[in-house]
Order: structure tokens, then C-alpha cells, then sequence
């Protein structure tokens, strides 16, 4: 998922409840929706067939991911400072027949490289973001020492997942990513109107979501989306709720 972004050291990793279903509407076991399940189905769009309903941006206003953009956040955990710089290239992998973007997403403790990765994103018609996969490699002392949790839409059954709605809903929840026991990234919306203060400034109407996976049941992670923005921050339920936070952005 702008796994979007998501949190690399296992101190920041969320991972939730199991129970969830691979369509992405059947509800974890503490949190139920609130809306009939007909209605969240629906809220859900199908991936699209053809690849002609994709286009070359990403502009939802919840994942801004003009290209040449770069992110940084900085989270302070029990191992350090993390530091989380997510740069949208100007590079396009076709996965699928899809010319999606590549996003570079760095991940660095105390100044030194932990994770390298490059996710592929690409924004249909209607708006929706769809995630693609990823090339993920985890790096101690400068050597590569995993590449766990690297997949990609149409190798070994993977299929796309929804990073972002077009048009989210308070209750709906989706499926960020499907590579059976590989990538199981789960999303709920929670709120469209939430302020957060960051380094960056202070944001109103933002989108919170509460990410989980059932692969590795335990914590949930939510995040905060500004409209115009994209990402401006992540917080963890466990570990005292630590905060990764949207510090600088480039043009």
C-alpha cells in the first residue's frame, strides 16, 4: 500500500486482525462497518479490464503524486530516528498492460538505509489509484539481506488493490493488495474530517484511515490524508502511538 508509505521497522509496522476477507468487505472481528455491506460494495469499484481506462497522472486529491514530487517524514521510535523519503519518478513500468508510475520509498535509522523500494501505482478514469506491487528490499550494514514482501499484479495469481478512492466513504473498506500469503494490506475509512498539525502546517478535512493485515495479526495503523496533500501522517496504535510525520516537501 502509498504502502503507500507505510511504516518499515517492525516497531512501526502495523498489522491487524485476522478475519478479513480477500474481496475486502468482510469486516475485522472488533470493527464493523457502518453500512450495510451491499451499500460499502458498491463503494468499491472493479478493477478495470481495459487498459485504456487508466491515465498517465495521479492527481486524487488524497495522493498527489505528481511526478518529480518528493515526501519526507520522520518518526522517532524505540530503535531511533526513522526517516522515510518517498520520491514519485518519472519512470513507468507496464504491469498487466497498465503503464503504471514508479514511486521510490526509502526508509533510513539514524541515517543509514534499512529499506529500499519501488512501488507501481496507476489512477484509472473515475479517479480510484490502484497499487500494483512492489520490488522491496530490506538492507542491513549496506547488503540486501530479504526481499519479503516484494510482488507484482499478474505473477503467481497477484492481482491490483485500491490505494486510494475516488470518492472514499465513511465505513468502506478494500483490499490495498492481494499476493496470497505474500501481500494482504487491508484500508477502512474512518473519518473525511479530521485537522492534524504536522511539521509541514495544519491540515483540514483530512481522510483517516485504519490499515491492518492478517498476515501478521496484531496492531492497526492509521493514517492521515490531506486534500491537495497526499499523506501527512501515520500513527501506530501500539508501541505508546508512534507518530511518522509529513516534514518537507519537494517540488
Amino acid at each position: 500500500m502509498f504502502r503507500i508509505i507505510r511504516l518499515i521497522l517492525a516497531a512501526l509496522i502495523g498489522a491487524l486482525a485476522a478475519g478479513c476477507g480477500i474481496d475486502g468487505l468482510t469486516p475485522a472481528s472488533d470493527n464493523a462497518p457502518t453500512a450495510p455491506v451491499a451499500q460499502l460494495r458498491k463503494a468499491v469499484p472493479d478493477f478495470p479490464s481495459n487498459p485504456k481506462d487508466f491515465v498517465a497522472r495521479i492527481d486524487n486529491p488524497y495522493l498527489a503524486f505528481e511526478r518529480g514530487k518528493v515526501f519526507r517524514y520522520e518518526g522517532v521510535t524505540g530503535d531511533g530516528l526513522e526517516t522515510i523519503v518517498v520520491e514519485v519518478t518519472h519512470a513507468t513500468k507496464r504491469i498487466i498492460g497498465v503503464a503504471t508510475t514508479v514511486v521510490h520509498d526509502q526508509a533510513f535509522l539514524n541515517g543509514k538505509l534499512i529499506e529500499d523500494t519501488f512501488d507501481w501505482y496507476a489512477q484509472d478514469k473515475n479517479g480510484n489509484v490502484w497499487y500494483f506491487g512492489e520490488d522491496s528490499k530490506e538492507i542491513e550494514n549496506g547488503v540486501v539481506v530479504s526481499t519479503e514482501g516484494s510482488w507484482e499484479a499478474g505473477v503467481n495469481g497477484a492481482r491490483p488493490g485500491i490505494i486510494m478512492l475516488a470518492e472514499p466513504k465513511i465505513g468502506t473498506q478494500y483490499q490495498q493488495e492481494f499476493a496470497e500469503g505474500v501481500a494482504e494490506d487491508m484500508a477502512k475509512v474512518l473519518s473525511l474530517s479530521e485537522t492534524v498539525e504536522v511539521p509541514v502546517g495544519m491540515f483540514e478535512g483530512c481522510l483517516k484511515t485504519e490499515e491492518w493485515t492478517p498476515l501478521a495479526p496484531g496492531a492497526r495503523e492509521f493514517k492521515f490524508y490531506a486534500p491537495g496533500v497526499g499523506l501527512v501522517l501515520e500513527v501506530q496504535r501500539r508501541d505508546g502511538g508512534v507518530r511518522v510525520e509529513l516534514k518537507v516537501i519537494k517540488n
